[in-house]
């Protein structure tokens, strides 16, 4: 691998953030949405009341708009792994590839099929067989999150691989280990949660509309006692598997949890920030300015939550750049931390010792392949190391990552005395007559997206130097194109995306103005 051209890698990144971002803004409400018009066709099916299914088929008609522009995007994101990070494909095409497959069977075969039905279906088949196909389709947009998150999770936690030095490619050794790594399953179910309140909130917001209209009163009513108890449930295992996101980030990504609280000197019972301004003076781990201005702390919570003992050490940024600490004595484990230059050194050893094997290998040296390729697997775990050229680049940008962390918590606390209140009052039949709450029901539909996007900022960000976690740097992962081709698309899919966003408002304002069948 060679180093490429810093702006082809900038213009590059930024394109992929513009799609994921993009992308984001849509999956979220087709994972939430769809839960909850599967539990309104339920009531329906249960019930037979007219008036549930009449519900259900205005929701359905906003999900079905918002689906079919998340498709859209999802591809071209898929796309981007072989036009623009081609080395990263070729690297752990093996393992990457595997779930994506899978994901792309569940879209194409199982939700292709049921969504058809759900939508056409309507009067055509038995209800019985209506509801299954509606939960069917949701089942399978989850289970197609579930792959797209085992690959990312396996960018943030390689396990299950091996590296064959004679491809110069990760192989999977263990495909159940790729599956059910702890990364992967706390990442979907926070992901999947966390989905469920933006679906939950927008319900609760376009029936917040209705109310404040006075139109469709039972429709608002009935969907917000299902929406906001939804979202309350929501938020709650959202705030649950959270805790466990971030406990399996202390053990796996100590640079990126560091970042999310701007700890830079680790300490013994180390505190939580509550809240805090950061000192926007500070530019480097290693200058004398101090991290923060402002900050409130939960003394002790931070060694809680990151290592499940209350008096155990965190390191900070710069116990990770310098090493020398014990990584985890509070289990027993004494082993001394590396410091930055120890790992880039070992990372040189072992990409010297793969281009060693290579040329043994060619001169049909067998003993003098085999001690390097030793040489290799011993230092393997730092072989990304080996391309990084400045300790500094180990540090990810560290106000963004702080910031949309503690923006996605603080929203996350707002959103459940949100849904409480609103279950209350919808249950006690006043939530028509207090307009503040209404309004604020309006606003927090993008409180809930930005928190959403605000936890993916934190995930892609936080990891940053890395592509896939100490194996692979970002700047070893592009393709060899030129990076004007990369900013002319980049434009290009800017236009196109917004274009889409507007025409998706545009389509559902319209939609929900109009309202259910059956409006004069």
């Amino acid at each position: 691998m060679e180093t490429l051209d810093p702006s082809l890698v900038d213009w590059s990144r930024a394109q992929f953030a513009l799609t994921a971002i993009y992308h984001w803004l849509f999956v979220p409400l087709t994972l939430g949405l769809g839960v909850i018009i599967s539990v309104m066709e339920t009531y329906y099916y249960k019930t037979g009341d007219e008036e549930w299914k009449r519900i259900t088929k205005f929701w359905m008609k906003l999900f079905g708009i918002n689906f079919a522009i998340g498709i859209a995007t999802g591809i071209i994101l898929e796309f981007e792994f072989g036009t623009n990070w081609s080395n990263y494909s070729w690297f752990v095409g093996d393992i990457f590839g595997a779930p994506l497959a899978i994901e792309g069977i569940m879209a194409f075969f199982m939700e292709s099929t049921f969504i058809a039905v759900m939508f056409f279906g309507w009067n055509k088949v038995s209800k019985k067989f209506h509801l299954a196909a509606t939960w069917l389709t949701v089942i399978g947009a989850t289970l197609s999150a579930l792959w797209i998150l085992v690959a990312n999770a396996w960018m943030q936690f390689p396990d299950g691989m091996h590296f064959n030095p004679d491809t110069v490619r990760n192989e999977m050794a263990d495909f159940w280990a790729v599956l059910f790594s702890p990364v992967a399953m706390y990442k979907f179910f926070h992901t999947v949660t966390s989905s469920w309140i933006v679906g939950s909130a927008f319900v609760v917001a376009i029936s917040a509309w209705f109310l404040l209209k006075k139109r469709e009163m039972q429709l608002a009513k009935r969907s917000i006692r299902i929406a906001a108890a939804f979202g309350l449930l929501g938020t709650l295992l959202t705030a649950f598997t959270g805790d466990g996101s971030a406990f399996q980030v202390a053990q796996k990504q100590p640079m990126k949890l560091a970042a999310m609280e701007g700890l830079y000197q680790g300490q013994n019972r180390a505190g939580l920030v509550a809240f805090g301004i950061l000192n926007p003076s500070k530019k480097s781990y290693d200058d004398a300015e101090a991290p923060f201005l402002f900050r409130v702390k939960i003394p002790g919570l931070l060694s809680l939550m990151s290592n499940r003992s209350l008096n155990s050490f965190v390191p900070g940024v710069n116990d990770l750049i310098d090493g020398g600490y014990q990584k985890a004595p509070y289990k027993g484990d004494s082993t001394i931390a590396l410091s930055a230059d120890q790992k880039m050194e070992r990372g040189k050893v072992a990409v010297l010792a793969l281009k060693d094997y290579k040329l043994a290998r060619t001169a049909r040296n067998d003993s003098l392949a085999k001690v390097n390729q030793a040489k290799l697997e011993e230092n393997f775990p730092w072989f990304g190391y080996g391309y990084i050229t400045d300790k500094k680049e180990l540090v990810p940008n560290v106000p963004l990552t702080f910031y949309t962390f503690h923006l996605m918590v603080m929203i996350g606390m707002f959103l459940i005395l949100f849904f409480i209140v609103a279950m209350y009052m919808n249950k006690k039949n006043i939530l028509h007559s207090q307009k503040w709450m209404l309004w604020l029901s309006l606003l927090t539909l993008p409180m809930a997206y930005i928190s959403s996007e605000c936890g993916w900022i934190v995930a892609e960000v936080g990891r940053q130097p890395w592509v896939i976690q100490d194996i692979m740097p970002v700047n070893m992962a592009v393709s060899q194109i030129s990076a004007g081709s990369v900013m002319t698309t980049f434009i290009l899919f800017a236009v196109l995306f917004t274009v889409l966003l507007i025409s998706e408002l545009s389509i559902m304002i319209k939609q929900i103005r109009k309202g259910p069948e059956g409006l004069n």
